[in-house]
This record gives C-alpha cells, structure tokens and sequence, in this order.
C-alpha cells in the first residue's frame, strides 16, 4: 500500500516538472511544421502597382463558345477601304436640328406609326397623325406611307432619351399646299373641291388638303344640307389668310362668272322667283339673282305685284341688261307679252309662248335697228349735200371775199388803235 502511494507521488512531480518554464523539455529535437507561408521580407524601397487588366467581356465568352460556321470577311476586292470610309464619314455633315429637312427611308411599321431610317444614330419615329395631310375616314398608316422609298421628312423634336427623333411629312404637305393656293388665288383661277361637311353657317370643302369656310349666301342653287356633302363644286376663293389660317371660298362666284361669259342681252332664261319687294323681284337664273323691276313685268300697270308673281314661282324671263364685274343682270318679261297686259291676265300662256314672242321680239328689234341706221345715213348724206352748197358759196367769183378775212378786222385794230 505504502508503495503504491510511493509511486503515484513521483509520477505526479515528474510530470510537473515537464510543464515548469525554466525546466528541461523533452520535446527540444521536435519541430512544428506550419501551413502558412511567411511574408517576404520587403526592402525599405516601394515599388510601382501592376496595371489591372480587363477581363473578358460577355461577348468574348459568347464568341469563344460559338461552334458555328464563320465567314471570312475578304475586303481586298472592294473599292475603298475602311480609311476611305471614314474619311468619307468624317467629310459628311449631319444637320438634325429640328424643323430640318431631310431625306429618309420608312423600314417598318411599329407603335402607331412607322420608323423611318435618316442617317441618324438612331431611327426616327413617323406618327400617323404627321404621315399625310390627306388622311381618308379609317385608313392607316401603311394606307399613308410606303416601304422602302426614299421621301423627306421634317424634324418635329428634340432628341430623347435614346437619340430619337419625331419627324413628319405632313407639315411639309401643309406648306406646299399654302403655296399653291397663293398662287390660285393670285391667277384669280376657278378650282375644284369637294364638301366634307356642313354646319349652320355653310360649308367645308377640302382645297388643296385644307379645310375651306364656304358660306351658306355663296352657294350658288342649293342649301348648306348633308345632301351636299361629296359633291365637286366650283370654287373661288373670297379671303386667304395664311397667318391666320383662314380661307374662304365663294361657289356662286365661280358660277356667276361661268354663266356670265355665255350670257348676253335678248336671251331667253328661266329662273324661279326668290323674294318680292315694293320695286319689283329677285329671280334666281342658274346660281345667279337678277332684278324683274315692277316696270319690266307688264306694258300695264301693276297696282298689286302678288297676284301677279309670288316666291317659289318658275318663270321665264329675257336678260335686257347684264353687269359681267358684279354678276348683275337685268331681267324683263313684257318684252315675251304677246298682247300688252297679259302677264296680268294669264302669266303661264306668256311662259309657254315665249320662245315664239321672243323670236319676234328679236326680228322687230332688228327691223328697227335697220331703221335707225337707214335714218342716220339720210341724215349724214344731207348734212353733205348741205356743206357742198355751202362750200359753193365760198368758192364764188368775188376776190374781195377770196381775199385775207382778216383785213377788215385789221383795219378796223388799227383804226381804234389810231
């Protein structure tokens, strides 16, 4: 028991004396071996960084990867080289600014509109409201604008965001249209147009592209209804204001001056009577208003114009007077009475008989012209015989009288001056 004791006791300040600092360590022939490498030692002189080089970029990778066919691209058969090329680029001169205009391609149609190739950066966009200045009830844009075809544009914006321009073939339309209605109006030239719509004050005729005021008093026979709408009209133009966008036309203008180039005095017309007045009527004669005054009407006396004409009544009517500047005419229907006072007893045999009456009418207008100028031609034949006796006389044989007529005169100055 004692030396078991004994023995643990040693065992105990043996291993005690292994763990003591100053003590000898069994362990002197053994070496730990490290993992981590020690940094070098640096010298006390600094060094310049190494540049950072780039990494591959996405489409490197791409490109590496890509197993598919390759084509050689061979440029020694073209006729200019890549420094020509940008020689050529550099030469060229861009002017995108806005209201420009340039020449372009439409490639294709995206959004509502189309894109439109012009040599920029980046496509320009052609809205559809800007693609025409005609633009038909239900068409679109590739009913306005063709593919593949070169055509100029204007510039209506800025740049966005991604370099892209608005453009527009419209405002150049409206331009051109300006100007050929300048010039219509200063070759004061009768035109065609059609009626797109009707409103309480007349009509819109489409003139040129433009939407043209026709008012309701210049329509020329007819009434601002929707019956008129699609129809071709003659027109002339009232008032052009090209700073205030406004134009306005005139359809009985155009037709007054028509009519009036066929029209001349003594011939036959009908016309329906429009309104009457204390001093006679207005009759309608195709488009134009010509005066039937009260003392054109009948050889008699007219006490009471209402029984004898009233509105809306067709008549027959010879012009006796026409003003072509103004669009005036004068209109009678005595001169087609075949008795005096029958347009007071019965108007509607003077209308029926009037192609005779007229003819008559004519023939005796004629036997009286004769007349007068066989009356004229007496006249100027005896004013000669008249003037040759008088030239007899003066031609006598008495010297005295053949002499100066101014010697007695003379003598008579100088007698006073005496």
């Amino acid at each position: 028991m004692k030396l078991s004791r004994a023995t643990a006791l040693a065992a105990f300040l043996a291993t005690a004396q292994a763990f003591t600092v100053n003590g000898p360590s069994r362990r002197t022939g053994f070496h730990l071996k490290s993992s981590t490498l020690e940094a070098p030692v640096t010298s006390t002189e600094t060094t310049s960084p190494a540049p950072a080089t780039r990494g591959p970029t996405r489409f490197d990778r791409l490109k590496k990867q890509y197993k598919g066919p390759r084509n050689n691209i061979v440029d020694t058969d073209l006729g200019f080289s890549y420094a020509d090329f940008e020689e050529a680029v550099a030469n060229t001169s861009y002017s995108f600014e806005r209201n420009s205009i340039v020449k372009g391609v439409c490639i294709e149609y995206a959004n509502g509109g189309c894109i439109v190739d012009i040599g920029a950066k980046a496509s320009a966009f052609l809205p559809e409201s800007e693609a025409a200045l005609i633009q038909p009830l239900g068409s679109e844009i590739d009913d306005l604008v063709e593919l593949d075809k070169e055509m100029e544009f204007q510039i209506i914006s800025e740049e966005d965001e991604n370099g892209q321009l608005l453009v527009s073939i419209r405002r150049i339309q409206y331009r051109s249209a300006w100007d050929s209605i300048l010039q219509l109006q200063e070759q004061d030239a009768v035109l065609e147009a059609e009626v797109i719509g009707v409103n309480r004050g007349g009509a819109i005729c489409l003139v040129e592209g433009l939407r043209a005021f026709l008012p309701g008093s210049h329509l020329a026979g007819q009434l601002a209804t929707e019956d008129l709408i699609g129809q071709t009209l003659p027109l002339k133009f009232l008032e052009v204001n090209q700073e205030n966008n406004k134009l306005v036309v005139s359809n009985r203008k155009a037709v007054v001056e028509a009519q009036m180039e066929d029209l001349s005095r003594g011939d036959l017309v009908n016309g329906i009577v429009k309104a009457l007045k204390p001093y006679g009527a207005f009759v309608e004669v195709g488009g134009m208003s010509g005066l039937l005054h009260i003392s054109q009407i009948s050889y008699d006396r007219i006490d009471d114009l209402e029984k004898v004409l009233q509105p809306g009544m067709q008549v027959k009517c010879m012009i006796i007077d026409h003003d072509k500047v103004n669009g005036r005419i004068a209109l009678s229907t005595k001169t087609l009475e075949p008795q005096p006072g029958d347009m007071l007893k019965d108007p509607g045999m003077v209308f029926d008989m009037a192609e005779e009456t007229a003819e008559k009418y004519h023939a005796k207008m004629e036997e009286e012209r004769k007349a007068r100028e066989e009356a004229a031609r007496d006249i100027v034949l005896g004013l000669g015989d008249s003037l040759d006796g008088l030239g007899g006389d003066l031609n006598g044989d008495d010297e005295s009288s053949s002499s100066d007529p101014l010697a007695d005169v003379s003598d008579s100055l100088d007698s006073l001056l005496s």
